[in-house]
């Protein structure tokens, strides 16, 4: 991962979403560059309990509510690492559009506003036709799926605040993400989960997407949120992710190699495969390395190997 620098603004940082998959490794990585953590969800996790937590559904809450609980923290900066594989149109609407819509009117609230870095995703941009340098963040987003969608209006909603100095807010678009803890409802989730109830000698069937998508590591994303903090000007867009493009039978294979399973243990059957975003995605991350500083670190074999042995 990235060294980070140290972020300059002096009061707490609020994380939600933190039982999530990205907030609970921003969590850790806040943690350890020394700063007091608050962390934000519906319900708490068992590992949740390390810093102060506050059960919130910011979806539901009153804008004056989150203002009044930001203020009593001393929050400096706020990251929005909520959302994620949500079902419906109107679930992924209250996830991705109202939660940032009533967080940005309650740290509109605050007299000295605090660093909002709001996790957005690649998919906001649609279906991009395969470029060898990547998707850069001058493509015109284009997004055609409810998920993409709402997402993109999450993410517009923070630059629309940043434009008009209701907030200070940055925007980062990973990639899907890998590594330890993934979420059950994704796809690394769950084969992850098919494969650990696997008995020896069984075979795992699955349909796998005539697809290449980037993956990167949950913990670079959360480096990438850290340089974010304090490193960049207000209304900046940022790409995340590890710049390849892997067949997603290519992940597969690594993941069970990396868990130690022989080869054919994955059966491939067919069948329709419903996508989140587009058939092929690739992160052009040179502006985050221009501007932040920002590199992704931990290759894919190491980070699906994590992945698993956290896990177990």
């Amino acid at each position: 991962m990235a060294t980070p620098r140290d972020v300059r603004r002096p009061g707490a940082v609020a994380v939600l979403g933190a039982t999530g998959t990205i907030g609970r490794q921003v969590t850790a990585a806040f943690a350890r560059a020394g700063h007091e953590v608050l962390g934000v969800a519906r319900h708490p996790a068992p590992h949740t309990a390390a810093h102060p937590f506050v059960p919130l559904d910011v979806a539901a809450a009153d804008p004056r509510d989150i203002a009044a609980l930001l203020a009593e923290h001393h929050v400096e900066v706020v990251v929005n690492a909520t959302g994620g594989w949500v079902v419906t149109e109107e679930a992924m609407h209250r996830a991705h559009v109202r939660l940032v819509e009533r967080l940005l009117a309650g740290v509109a609230m605050l007299p000295g506003r605090p660093r909002v870095v709001h996790v957005g995703s690649i998919h906001e941009y649609g279906f991009v036709p395969p470029d060898p340098d990547g998707i850069d963040e001058s493509v015109t987003p284009e997004p055609s799926t409810p998920y993409a969608r709402t997402k993109l209006a999450g993410s517009r909603a923070v630059l629309a605040a940043a434009r008009a100095g209701d907030v200070d807010g940055v925007v980062l678009r990973p990639v899907n993400v890998c590594g330890p803890h993934p979420s059950e409802a994704s796809f690394l989730g769950t084969v992850l989960g098919r494969l650990r109830a696997l008995a020896p000698g069984e075979r795992l069937e699955l349909v796998i997407a005539d697809a290449a998508r980037d993956y990167v590591d949950v913990r670079d994303v959360a480096s990438a949120v850290l340089l974010a903090a304090d490193g960049a000007a207000s209304g900046n867009v940022f790409n995340i992710g590890r710049g390849e493009a892997p067949t997603m039978r290519e992940l597969v294979t690594t993941l069970v190699e990396a868990a130690g399973f022989p080869p054919g243990t994955v059966e491939e059957t067919g069948g329709s495969v419903e996508s989140k975003g587009g058939g092929w995605t690739q992160a052009d991350v040179r502006r985050a390395e221009r501007v932040l500083g920002w590199r992704p670190a931990i290759g894919l074999r190491a980070s699906l190997h994590d992945m698993w042995k956290a896990a177990g």
